[in-house]
């Protein structure tokens, strides 16, 4: 908590822009399959585990803490993107593809 009050929360492009960069850098591939508004869009995430994708975004927890649940899986995910596009075209979708990619989803929601 800031002293004035709680920080603001980063810009959907930059927690993208730094997500994309770590997986990078750490030897994997992160791509923008889909881009939203850059202050407050959504972020959707596609990965692959065991070659199959899966689809994950944020959601609130029963804690009251966000995180990264499973939503689509295999041939489900590009139908979910497209459904979810047409109701919220602010939201980004990313895809990581690098083993223990749930460990860099993790750490963007702690950050951010």
């Amino acid at each position: 908590m800031h002293e004035d009050g709680p920080l603001p929360r980063l810009a959907s492009r930059v927690r993208v822009d730094a997500l994309i960069r770590r997986v990078n850098s750490a030897g994997g591939f992160g791509t923008v399959l889909a881009r939203g508004d850059d202050e407050a869009g959504a972020i959707a995430i596609v990965t692959r585990d065991a070659g199959e994708e899966a689809l994950r975004a944020a959601m609130l927890g029963a804690g009251g803490r966000y995180e990264f649940a499973e939503l689509a899986r295999g041939p489900d995910v590009p139908a979910w993107i497209e459904r979810a596009r047409r109701r919220d075209p602010d939201l980004w979708v990313i895809e990581l593809d690098i083993p223990q990619a749930g460990q860099f989803v993790a750490e963007m929601l702690d950050g951010g």
